[in-house]
């Protein structure tokens, strides 16, 4: 590496460097990398049960359960009945975006990159954090509710019923097709396992706070500070 990281960033495969122009597309995990919390976890404490469902999640985001599908499926199943009032005071008192997140993804807009938000977690979420930030694409998934209530079931959707690391991956490929550009004019930011299929693909990874798996295969980590310390390498 022939240029010096700002502590709490390491780099790897990098020589110098990057601009933030040369790249067409950047897609975000959302839940604990543009947001500070799992969603999910959250929705939990409102049925009791965070601590379990947590347990499975931070088991999930570590690769420990290998099957993001069927975890999830557990995890939405312990939510059933679950009030809808109680997704609204998540959005409302606990959706906070996580530091640098604005400045980096302002950064990227106005290099002419496109933004895309590619989450394993809800659409209840991901749709309000995508109008803040702007995004020109999301994807997630859809929590059944009846009746004021969560049914412990996702709604499936064209594209398939869960969006997994699979799905995020080929949601980043699609993109780039749609867009005109290669993979590798792509960058990828997540934290958990099931971002590793789409970082793989772009040409730059950056992983954001996360789980050590990850870290250790993403090109840029950023292990303290705000998001927006990756420009540091992004010029």
């Amino acid at each position: 590496m022939s240029f010096a990281a700002p502590a709490g960033l390491a780099v790897r495969g990098l020589t110098a460097p990057l601009r933030l122009a040369d790249f067409g597309l950047v897609a975000f995990d959302m839940d604990s990398t543009l947001i500070d919390i799992e969603c999910v976890d959250e929705i939990a404490a409102a049925a009791g049960l965070k601590a379990e469902v947590a347990a499975i999640t931070e088991a999930t985001m570590r690769g420990e359960i290998a099957d993001f599908k069927e975890s999830l499926r557990r995890r939405v199943a312990l939510l059933a009945g679950v009030p809808e009032s109680a997704l609204h005071d998540i959005a409302r008192h606990r959706l906070n975006l996580n530091p640098g997140v604005e400045r980096f993804v302002e950064a990227a807009r106005a290099a002419g990159l496109k933004t895309l938000l590619v989450s394993g977690g809800f659409t209840f979420f991901s749709d309000r954090v995508a109008a803040r930030l702007r995004m020109d694409r999301a994807r997630a998934n859809v929590l059944e509710i009846v009746a004021g209530r969560l049914t412990g079931h996702l709604v499936p959707q064209p594209w398939g019923d869960i969006c997994d690391g699979a799905e995020k991956r080929r949601m980043l490929l699609q993109t780039c097709q749609e867009l005109g550009i290669l993979p590798a004019h792509a960058i990828a930011v997540g934290d958990g396992s099931n971002d590793l299929p789409m970082m793989a693909e772009a040409g730059l990874s950056i992983a954001y706070h996360a789980k050590p798996a990850v870290r250790e295969k993403a090109m840029l980590a950023i292990d303290e500070g705000g998001m927006d310390d990756a420009l540091a390498v992004l010029r």
